[in-house]
């Protein structure tokens, strides 16, 4: 289980002393923990994804509010954290798969406009999910449908 992955990456981090990593794993088994305990049970690898890729998500975020701030040494630990998690994600497609991938749904869908995205993502994101950004997704079949 992908818990458990963290959770021996954490303990090989701590004995390699590696203080920058083990506190990056600790934030992220404390988010799996956490979402474990709101959901009542233990998590899929599905759901431990979803939360790693939420917890990426922030620190991108945060590493652009760092740079554009001026705060360089923040934002490289974001960064650093970031990469970090991304190791226990499953590999991001690439970009001439993705718009592939796009092009079929637009296709198969016979979605003709912008009105009809909902038709595209309903039928793309569970082909991309945990492997291409929501938001970058939606700009390519935006674009496709001409919106």
């Amino acid at each position: 289980m992908l818990i458990d992955d963290v959770q021996q990456a954490m303990f090989q981090a701590m004995k390699a002393r590696e203080p920058r990593e083990t506190a990056a794993l600790r934030l992220a088994l404390s988010a799996l923990k956490s979402a474990a305990i709101d959901a009542r049970k233990d998590l899929s690898d599905d759901e431990a994804v979803a939360v790693l890729q939420r917890e990426a998500r922030k620190r991108r975020e945060a590493e652009q509010v760092y740079r554009d701030a001026g705060r360089a040494e923040r934002a490289d630990q974001e960064a650093y954290e970031r990469s970090v998690l991304e190791r226990f994600l499953p590999a991001a497609l690439d970009p001439a798969e993705l718009a592939r991938l796009v092009d079929e749904a637009v296709a198969v869908s016979g979605a003709s406009g912008p009105k009809e995205l909902g038709k595209v993502m309903g039928r793309l994101m569970p082909q991309v999910k945990g492997r291409a950004d929501g938001n970058e997704v939606r700009r390519l079949v935006l674009e496709r449908l001409g919106g």
